[in-house]
């Protein structure tokens, strides 16, 4: 049994007849241009966008789930976070651990001290997040989420505000959470990435799933000349693989 199992979503005119499964152990890519519907997919799973359709999470309708269960289960990481308060880089992760009211302690600050490991932020942990770097935030909005320890991970554009090495961190790390016996969604502009990190991709184009499967189904050069409206070159056997537009 998918630990996701999507049939038929549909979310108002942004997405239209998507079906998706999701094992747990796997990572999948959601790409497209803007305005395809990458976002609205995740945001549909976490439950923050109204849906026709089916969405279930581990057998279960995702509408059945309490949000308090699913706020435990589903750890949802949007492209831009902010917070009111000058709160401390352990403080914003700690908050990862909410939905679980403190039923282990032990249990959560050991988490709070993984997550920040895993995102590599621990040498920092006793500064205001406001004084951190644009790069430096993300990763600790990222470990907020990975402090919840959640069987499914949804993030949107993880690494749109990163340097190469801390995209490839942060792709790892992502990768090492799925590995674990999870699942993570993810939407991402970067081909190179996707094909390197993930088990599968969705190509969106207005809505639909134009394509999708293995990276090497997917990132095609006639799947991505139809949809970025752009001839595309694709070589996914150099080292590292070769995915541009051709001017």
């Amino acid at each position: 049994m998918a630990l996701v199992d999507i049939r038929g979503l549909s979310v108002d005119t942004r997405l239209q007849e998507i079906f998706l499964t999701l094992e747990a152990g796997e990572m999948l890519g959601v790409i497209g241009p803007n305005g395809a519907g990458k976002s609205t997919l995740l945001a549909a799973l976490a439950g923050n966008a109204a849906f026709t359709g089916s969405i279930e999470f581990d057998g279960q309708a995702l509408n059945a789930i309490s949000l308090r269960e699913r706020a435990c289960k589903i750890g949802f990481l949007p492209q831009s976070c902010e917070t009111a308060w000058a709160l401390s880089v352990a403080d914003v992760v700690s908050l990862g651990r909410l939905p679980w009211e403190d039923e282990a302690r032990d249990t959560g600050l050991a988490a709070v001290a993984a997550a920040m490991t895993a995102t590599g932020i621990e040498a920092f942990a006793t500064r205001k997040v406001e004084a951190l770097s644009g790069g430096e935030r993300a990763r600790v909005w990222l470990a907020r989420v990975l402090a919840g320890c959640p069987r499914l991970l949804l993030a949107d554009e993880p690494v749109a505000s990163l340097d190469l090495f801390y995209q490839h961190d942060v792709m790892s790390t992502l990768r090492r959470h799925a590995g674990a016996g999870q699942a993570v969604m993810l939407a991402i502009h970067d081909f190179v990435l996707a094909e390197r990190y993930c088990d599968k991709l969705c190509l969106l184009q207005n809505g639909r799933i134009y394509a999708a499967g293995h990276p090497a189904e997917v990132l095609t050069e006639a799947n991505l000349t139809a949809v970025f409206r752009l001839p595309m070159r694709v070589d996914l056997a150099a080292i590292p693989p070769v995915i541009a537009p051709v001017f």
